[in-house]
């Protein structure tokens, strides 16, 4: 069957605009330092979320589900290459089906061995030759462009968890707002209070929110990579740090650093509803000022609980400090929820609802050591050996004296030796044949 001229036309220019499409979506994608979508990354993200979505909604279990979604991030990247590689591949196949004498398969012959640089197969022509050789380019510049994309995803992803970490040395984990106020006061029950180092944290991640939204906004599928481990996440440790400043600066507004806690959370604020939107999440530019957290007012008098078990210094009475600390989440709530609900992340405190469902998991506190001795109880130690003068030198040890050699016998004088000789030999013979005994001398026969 031939085809008409006309319809290879058409299919010609059908094809030039699915190669604009595919390098529009790798320029915007790898190249542009800004946030650039187009349609062929979002339904390449949609399909593989959809598909993701689907394999885990049975499982019940978060960390089977967090194994699962571990590899999400890396099947949307080798989706991404695949869809990037096959649009090109197709787009330069119809370009070539009007110069192909033998149909649109050998169009695709010649569009394979051109991108994939195996050389089997080649066109006739000049127009022809043109298009074999910016095939042949587009598949390896997408290629190189893809290898080049991976350092600076992971290089993103390293200083993002560095400082993840760090939060959960400090704060343990699952990430929880109130928790990270108690232990900083509490500094591992060394009896001094840490919280003046919480001023240089909220500037540590004042700066770190401001890097996750410029890299997490340009290159989107960062926001997929997981923490390496189970019960930590990003959104939950920013979230935590941002519960933390908002909690000081309710309960203790005399005490709490205003302007480097005011500051994290605007910056806390702007990472949420900038990845947010990003994902294709809808949240107002400004909140509702008299909107309501989904934080319940119990469950906020049980951080204050929280806070007092370690004396944390609380200057304002719960029912007092309760408004301002809705009015400062308010600012926040929407966009991290909805975040932390599109990438399942772990349900920590505070951290919203899930797909799946299921409780909260509180952070996992480490066991009561063993307490302090009073200064009344303690042992006394042994006292120390008096160390020897350098000057004084070590006495030296005395040999042992030898052994004195044992003295030689005395021989015997000869009548004792004669006597000792007729006492054995009388032993030797028997009684019977002895004959009678021999008187003693000195004494009459009987």
């Amino acid at each position: 069957m031939v085809v008409p001229i006309a319809v290879r036309s058409l299919a010609a220019v059908a094809g030039g605009l699915l190669v604009l499409t595919a390098w529009a979506s790798i320029v915007g994608t790898v190249i542009v330092p800004r946030p650039v979508s187009s349609w062929l990354t979002r339904w390449v993200d949609r399909i593989v979320n959809k598909a993701f979505r689907m394999a885990t909604h049975p499982i019940a279990d978060y960390r089977r589900r967090d194994r699962v979604l571990a590899a999400q991030a890396a099947a949307i990247l080798i989706t991404q290459l695949v869809a990037w590689l096959g649009i090109t591949f197709i787009g330069f196949a119809l370009l070539l089906w009007p110069f192909a004498a033998q149909g649109i398969t050998s169009a695709f012959k010649v569009s394979g061995s051109s991108m994939f640089t195996l050389g089997f197969a080649a066109a006739p022509g000049a127009v022809p030759t043109a298009i074999v050789f910016v095939t042949a380019a587009t598949g390896l510049v997408i290629v190189t462009l893809q290898i080049a994309y991976l350092p600076a995803l992971y290089a993103a992803f390293n200083r993002r968890e560095t400082e993840v970490a760090l939060l959960n040395a400090r704060a343990g984990v699952p990430s929880w707002g109130p928790e990270l106020l108690a232990r900083t006061h509490y500094a591992l029950g060394s009896g001094m209070s840490t919280i003046d180092t919480l001023p240089d944290l909220y500037a540590q991640w004042e700066r770190w929110s401001a890097d996750v939204a410029e890299s997490h906004t340009t290159y989107l599928p960062l926001v997929s990579f997981r923490s390496p481990r189970p019960l930590s996440s990003w959104v939950t440790g920013l979230l935590a740090v941002l519960d933390s400043a908002a909690l000081f600066l309710a309960l203790s507004p005399g005490i709490a650093p205003v302007v480097p806690a005011r500051l994290c959370l605007r910056s806390g604020f702007l990472c949420f509803t900038q990845i947010a939107r990003a994902m294709g999440i809808d949240v107002p530019d400004e909140p509702d000022p008299n909107g309501q957290i989904s934080v319940t007012y119990q469950e906020f008098l049980d951080a204050v609980d929280r806070l007092r078990k370690v004396d944390f210094p609380i200057e304002r009475d719960a029912a007092d400090a309760w408004p301002d600390f809705v009015g400062w989440r308010l600012n926040y709530e929407q966009a991290a929820y909805g975040v932390a609900a599109a990438l399942d992340v772990v349900p920590a405190l505070w951290s919203g609802p899930r797909r799946r469902g299921g409780g909260s998991i509180p952070p996992i506190r480490p066991s009561l050591g063993r307490p302090p001795k009073e200064a009344g109880q303690a042992k006394q130690a042994r006292p120390a050996k008096q160390a020897r003068p350098a000057h004084e030198p070590r006495p030296a040890k005395l040999p042992r004296p030898a052994k004195l050699p044992r003295p030689a016998k005395l021989p015997r004088p000869p009548h004792e030796a004669r006597a000792a000789r007729e006492a054995r030999a009388a032993k030797a013979v028997p009684p019977e044949e002895a004959g009678p005994a021999a008187p003693a001398p000195g004494r009459p026969p009987t």
